[in-house]
């Protein structure tokens, strides 16, 4: 089991808790000697919450397209790894997103509603042009554009959860906080990953 499945599962398995604890919210705990103790209300979920979850399902869709791309374009075994690894984890987590929508009775959009060019358009996802080159690229040049653009679409969705964290009262549920930050450590290492092997590449051919 990777790191990444082990990490979803723990997601999966802490919003289950999380969601029990909110059909059965508990009022009070007690001290050692038997003493009741009120507990703080628990942070409310917010509008802002609810938008990011609905808007990062087409995210994530988006980079499902790409990752995709891959098989069929290159044949380096690191590349076709690191896509694999981006579709496992991305598909668990939109299926998480789904969930958690529907358990706070939001709207949950389509997966494939910010997938294609022309469709209301969020941090770091490609244009038209950008899908249309990658579509037509094979080989050395794919293989540049495809980490490009995914470090350019992971940017994106650290935005995202910038954007999250910087509005007043939103990120706090417990869930909503680990699920974020978690996904931000998690686009923040596969950049790296993937400008570690940019950096290893040779120019494609007539590129300086």
């Amino acid at each position: 089991m990777t790191h990444r499945t082990v990490r979803a599962a723990a997601a999966v398995l802490l919003f289950l808790s999380v969601s029990s604890a909110c059909a059965a919210p508990s009022t009070t705990t007690r001290e050692p000697d038997g003493r009741p103790v009120p507990l703080l209300p628990r942070p409310p979920v917010t509008d802002a919450d609810i938008a990011f979850m609905q808007e990062m399902i087409g995210h994530h869709a988006q980079a499902l397209v790409m990752a995709d791309m891959v098989p069929t374009r290159t044949s380096r075994r690191d590349l076709g790894t690191l896509a694999e690894r981006i579709i496992v984890s991305q598909r668990d987590e939109i299926a998480i997103m789904k969930q958690w929508l529907r358990d706070h009775g939001a709207a949950v959009p389509d997966s494939s509603a910010h997938v294609h060019p022309g469709m209301p358009m969020m941090p770091g996802m490609l244009s038209a042009a950008q899908f249309d080159q990658l579509r037509a690229a094979r080989g050395p040049d794919f293989e540049h554009l495809f980490l490009r653009l995914m470090v350019q679409h992971h940017s994106g969705a650290i935005v995202m959860v910038d954007k999250l964290f910087a509005t007043h009262g939103a990120g706090q549920d417990d869930f909503m906080f680990k699920f974020a930050s978690d996904l931000a450590a998690d686009q923040e290492s596969e950049i790296a990953r993937m400008e570690s092997m940019l950096g290893a590449m040779s120019p494609p051919a007539g590129r300086p």
